[in-house]
Parts: C-alpha cells; sequence; structure tokens
C-alpha cells in the first residue's frame, strides 16, 4: 500500500477514536479528583530527502527502508500517530493503555502496543507498575514518540538508537525523595522476557532484563541517570559465525566473541537540561555493550534553542563511535592452502557484518513554529560525517555506496497533541 495511503487510513481511524471517546478532562477540571477515564492523541506527519542515493535514512533499526534508495521524499521515517486511554479506577489504583502506529519491521503501518500497564500508588511518593512499562534510559524516553514534547524533529539517533530497548513487560517500582528543593525520582525495573523484532524477519529475545534509574529535579534543571542490563540473543542466528566454528578453536573464538548469543549487554547513560522558559539547553552521554558484533558504543549529543515568540530555532550536534568495526579474521597462512578462498570469503563476511555498527557525527539546525494550539510545524536540516570503513545509523546499503561519505537530510513535519 503507498505510505501515504497508509498515514491517511491511521490518522483517520484515530480522528475518529478521539471524536467517539473524548476526553473528560476538560469537563471535569473543577472536580479535585481526577476524571475516571480520559483520552490523549498525539501524532507526526513528517518527510524526509536524503542526499544519499545508494543507502537509506530511518529513524529506527526496526524500520526496513526509509529515505534515499528506497524513496526521494520519504513519509514513513518520522510520521506516526498514537492514542493513550487512562483509567483512574480508585485513588490508588489507575491503568494506561497507548497504541502507536508508525512503520514496523514488516514495512505495515498499524497500532501496536507501546505500553499497557497497572500502577498501584501506595503511598503519595511509593508506587508500583505491572505490564507493559517505558524504559527511561534517557531524558525523552517516556516523550519521544510524541513530536511535539521535543525541539527536535527526532531525538538525535545517535544516541537514541545506541540501545534497541524502550520498553519492558515486567515490573517497576518508584519511590519520590524530597530533599529541598531537589525531588529525586528512583526507580528499579525487572523484566523477564519478552522480543524486539527488526526487519528481514530477524529479532532479539530478551531475558532477565533489570534497570536502575533515577530522575532528579531543582528548578529548572533535569538529571537523568539510567543504567540496565539484560541477557540478548538474537534470532536467527547468522549462519557466518557457525561456519566459523568449522575451523576448530580459532574459529570458535571468533564465533564465541561475535555471535549473538545469551549475551549480557549493559547501557549506562547520563543526561541533563536546563529550561527556564525563554531558552534551552540539554546533552547526554550513553555507553552501549552488546559483547557481540553488534559492538560497544558509545554516543553523545549538546542541544541548545531560544525561544522567540512562537518561533524557537535551534542547533544540535551528536556522534557516536563503535568497536570494533573490522577484525582480521582467521589467518589463512595456518590453514591448508586449498582453504584460502573459504577463509577470504569468510573473513570478508564478517567484516561486512562489523561495519554495520553505527560510526558518525552530526551537526544539525531547525527551527519550531507553534502556528496553532496544539499544532507546531518544524523544519530541520542534518548533515552527517560517516566514519571510517562504517555504514553509520544508514541501512539497505547498495553496490555502489561509498564508505566515509558524507549525507545530507532536509526534514518538515507537523506535530500534533489532543
Amino acid at each position: 500500500m503507498n505510505p501515504l495511503l497508509r498515514t491517511s487510513i491511521a490518522a483517520s481511524a484515530l480522528a475518529l477514536l478521539a471524536v467517539c471517546y473524548p476526553s473528560r478532562s476538560h469537563a471535569d477540571s473543577a472536580n479535585s479528583d481526577p476524571p475516571m477515564f480520559v483520552f490523549n492523541a498525539f501524532g507526526t506527519l513528517g518527510v524526509v530527502h536524503s542526499s544519499e542515493s545508494q543507502a537509506d535514512f530511518v529513524s529506527s533499526e526496526s524500520q526496513p527502508d526509509g529515505a534515499g534508495y528506497s524513496q526521494s521524499w520519504s513519509p514513513d521515517v518520522d510520521s506516526r500517530f498514537g492514542a493513550q486511554l487512562t483509567a483512574n479506577v480508585t485513588s490508588q489504583l489507575s491503568a494506561v493503555l497507548q497504541l502507536v502506529a508508525e512503520q514496523d519491521f514488516s514495512d505495515r503501518f498499524r497500532p501496536e502496543v507501546e505500553w499497557a500497564n497497572i500502577k498501584y500508588q501506595l503511598t503519595p511518593d511509593f508506587d508500583v507498575r505491572i505490564g507493559r512499562i517505558n524504559v527511561p534510559l534517557f531524558l525523552v524516553s517516556e516523550t519521544r514518540k510524541v513530536g511535539y514534547s521535543n525541539p527536535w524533529i527526532r531525538p538525535p539517533v545517535e544516541l537514541y538508537n545506541i540501545d534497541p530497548l524502550t520498553s519492558n513487560d515486567g515490573i517497576d517500582l518508584s519511590y519520590r525523595l524530597h530533599l529541598g528543593e531537589v525531588t529525586s525520582i528512583l526507580s528499579g525495573a525487572y523484566g523477564r522476557s519478552y522480543r524486539v523484532d527488526f526487519p528481514l524477519q530477524n529479532s532479539v529475545a530478551v531475558r532477565d532484563f533489570h534497570a536502575v534509574f533515577d530522575r532528579i529535579e531543582y528548578g529548572s534543571a533535569l538529571f537523568n541517570l539510567a543504567y540496565l542490563a539484560a541477557h540478548l540473543t538474537q534470532d536467527p542466528a547468522i549462519a557466518l559465525f557457525q561456519d566459523f566454528r568449522a575451523f576448530g578453536s580459532a574459529g570458535d573464538a571468533i564465533a564465541d566473541r561475535f555471535e549473538f548469543t545469551n549475551k549480557l549487554a549493559t547501557a549506562v547513560s547520563v543526561g541533563t537540561s536546563y529550561d527556564p522558559g525563554s531558552w534551552f539547553a540539554t546533552g547526554e552521554w550513553a555507553h552501549f555493550n552488546s559483547h557481540s558484533f553488534s559492538g560497544a558504543r558509545t554516543a553523545w549529543y549538546l542541544s541548545s534553542g531560544v525561544r522567540i515568540a512562537k518561533f524557537t530555532p535551534f542547533a544540535t550536534y551528536s556522534a557516536v563511535t563503535s568497536y570494533p568495526t573490522s577484525n582480521a579474521g582467521l589467518n589463512a597462512s595456518t590453514l591448508p592452502a586449498n582453504l584460502a578462498g573459504t577463509v577470504a570469503a569468510l573473513d570478508a563476511g564478517l567484516n561486512q557484518v562489523l561495519r554495520t555498527v553505527p560510526l558518525q557525527r552530526t551537526e544539525s539546525l531547525g527551527a519550531r513554529w507553534d502556528f496553532f494550539r496544539n499544532l507546531d510545524l518544524k523544519l530541520q536540516v542534518d548533515h552527517t560525517r560517516l566514519g571510517a570503513g562504517s555504514y553509520g545509523s544508514l541501512t539497505n546499503i547498495q553496490p555502489g555506496f561509498h564508505l566515509g561519505g558524507t549525507v545530507n537530510l532536509f526534514s518538515a513535519a507537523i506535530d500534533f497533541v489532543y
């Protein structure tokens, strides 16, 4: 189905839902108690153009195609629509269901459950949630899909794509600590098992997810600290690594190092922002280690903007480094001469896989115009320099692609909230 048609169908469906199930928040605003049901909707209509015609720019690793090779101008990269229903059953018990429709791993535009959890407020400062819960690894993890809440068209992909785990099927506990003018929200999460899907029928099974977070508020300043760990397994496994095992201990060593099977992956992040109203400045740093071919990645960004009436121009610098991006592979000199061709092919295949880890830096300029209540228009240009030997965050690499080049993007988007 044509992407623009898919976008229109999803928009119509969510608009119909909004009409059929209106929010009661305004009608009940005079009451001290929250309404029993609250409906909210949000969405983005965006389009992206890429100067690179031999690869695709995507905003998420779960997207199968994007702007560049597949479509010169892509409406799929940033467009999405979401609906959230909150049920306040009692003063202590509530539930939330959030659906988001966006391009998924199978190139379909269909609503998926982003959040679905029950919350019990044990005390005014202590609560527990069970179900599918957001993972607050980054500053805007909770609102990364709500374009209207963010200054940019999309959070910097260098950092926000560093870890594929955006939600947890499990339990979390949160405690709010008050220290004078400082508020610290400490939380811990655990999840037993779930799956993250990617294009080409690939998925990552997640087991024994556990994490700790601390969100600190002080006036106009916000700090976010996070650590998470989980055992990850790719399914299906890459057959290349089984071929390496046919070469004895040397091949086993390579397969054990790079094969994505029951590897303990860890991520740590630090973020801060300052927003007094007339301007903002924010920055984050994160490190993710998969102990596999996906590598160890370090990413960061700095972004700042100023609000002038209804306009907010902004600038961002972001970067990601990953290692390893290459490997010597097997030593052909220690093997029979008739195997030299096979060894060379295996080593080339390994380095082809390792080049998929991102290595790039991006300078961005953009502006936001809040032209109507609950509506904004954003324009953004990005200039990305790819690292030597890396495809960066690009996908669908074609034979004519040149490593180490530059990519220019132009993006436009309209965001709304209801």
